[in-house]
């Protein structure tokens, strides 16, 4: 990775001719996925009225990152500062600051936020369809936002180690006990599977299967066994995310590079759920192939959530007689996230903390070695990545 800058790491918030400034570090992420190292000293005076600023923590590397790198998503404005869920230390703000609970933010709390900017909550979409997620005026940090290291209104990802929360924000503290090593455990992939689970609607004792053994399908089963499901089968890969998602309490798990062919997963369901199949069948995985796969698995008159078809991967062929019709399948698509689904998602893994979440953070990487954390989170190689920046 390219190195721009020489500001040193440190003397953060010192003051200079009466003016507050920090020395910051950040990951910029060119149109080709290409990355650089930038440092720069940065003016406080230039935050907007009701406005923060972040130390960061920790941040997270997932695979929307993976996806931006190889330009899959639509309308992206590079050059940007990735990382679109972290969480850090207040430095400053300006002005009255307020969290979701309308007590003030000082100095010094550790929080997190919705990283969904301007939501209008004016249009059709959102007033009328109430699909808040589809805003057309819907901005992410990490992802929609257009980066500039050399403005402190600029630092409009995690991977940095500011983050610039433009005003209204929603900001959650995190509560005492939960670390925000753990909280970081969630990740994107807990609100994106609480939504999932609203739209699945589970019932006490479904019968439900996810799709994909990642961050987002291993909470997603998690979620199922917490509203009262069953049974929860996972069907994925490789053999070390399996484990991860055993050593949470799913007992059943079918690996896809064991059992290579489809019609034969379909059998070993089909036995493990005694015929019956399931009530709610959960994709998680980005391939277009597991959609057919999916819809199988279904019962007579089950439900099937697309929520892993974040990017374009292309045309798969079903049939809709077979596959849908005749079964009387409910398929319901699934996406983002809205705030609901973060502050319960807070809520949740505070409750939760105690669960065997150091399992899933693999390894924290520094900034100077984000490549290598997105190469492997893009082959595997691990369960999730985080950064941690000044280390």
């Amino acid at each position: 990775m390219e190195n721009r800058g020489d500001i040193e790491s440190g003397d953060l918030g010192e003051m200079e001719n009466g003016d507050q400034w920090v020395n910051n570090e950040c990951v910029i992420m060119l149109a080709k996925g290409e990355l650089k190292l930038h440092r720069s000293r940065l003016q406080l005076s230039q935050m907007e009225e009701g406005s923060v600023l972040l130390r960061t923590e920790l941040a997270e590397v997932c695979g929307t990152d993976v996806h931006l790198m190889h330009g899959r998503l639509d309308l992206v404005p590079y050059p940007i500062i990735p990382g679109h869920v972290g969480v850090g230390r207040i430095h400053a703000s300006v002005g009255s600051v307020r969290d979701v609970s309308g007590v003030p933010v000082k100095k010094g709390d550790m929080v997190t936020f919705l990283d969904v900017l301007d939501t209008c909550n004016s249009c059709i979409t959102c007033l009328v369809d109430k699909q808040t997620t589809r805003c057309p005026e819907r901005r992410v940090i990490g992802i929609s936002c257009p980066a500039n290291g050399g403005d402190v209104k600029g630092l409009l990802g995690c991977w940095s180690s500011f983050i610039y929360l433009p005003p209204k924000t929603k900001i959650i503290r995190l509560p005492i006990a939960l670390p925000p090593i753990v909280f970081m455990a969630g990740g994107c992939g807990l609100p994106t599977a609480l939504h999932a689970m609203d739209r699945a609607c589970i019932k006490l004792m479904d019968r439900v299967i996810v799709q994909g053994s990642g961050p987002v399908g291993l909470l997603a089963a998690i979620l199922a066994l917490h509203s009262g499901a069953g049974q929860v089968i996972v069907i994925g890969a490789p053999a070390h995310r399996l484990n991860v998602v055993k050593a949470f309490g799913i007992d059943w798990t079918v690996n896809i590079q064991e059992i290579t062919d489809p019609s034969d997963r379909l059998r070993m369901v089909t036995d493990l759920t005694e015929g019956r199949l399931g009530d709610v069948v959960i994709e998680a995985t980005g391939r277009p192939e597991a959609v057919a796969e999916g819809l199988a698995l279904c019962r007579n008159g089950g439900t099937y959530v697309v929520v892993g078809q974040y990017t374009d991967n292309g045309d798969v062929s079903i049939n809709p007689h077979h596959l849908i019709n005749r079964k009387h399948v409910v398929m319901k698509g699934c996406w983002g996230s809205d705030f609901s689904h973060f502050h319960r998602g807070v809520q949740f893994m505070a409750k939760y903390s105690h669960l065997p979440w150091h399992q899933v953070v693999s390894t924290v990487f520094s900034l100077k070695d984000a490549s290598k954390a997105l190469s492997c989170v893009e082959n595997l190689e691990l369960f999730k990545a985080l950064i941690k920046p000044g280390t």
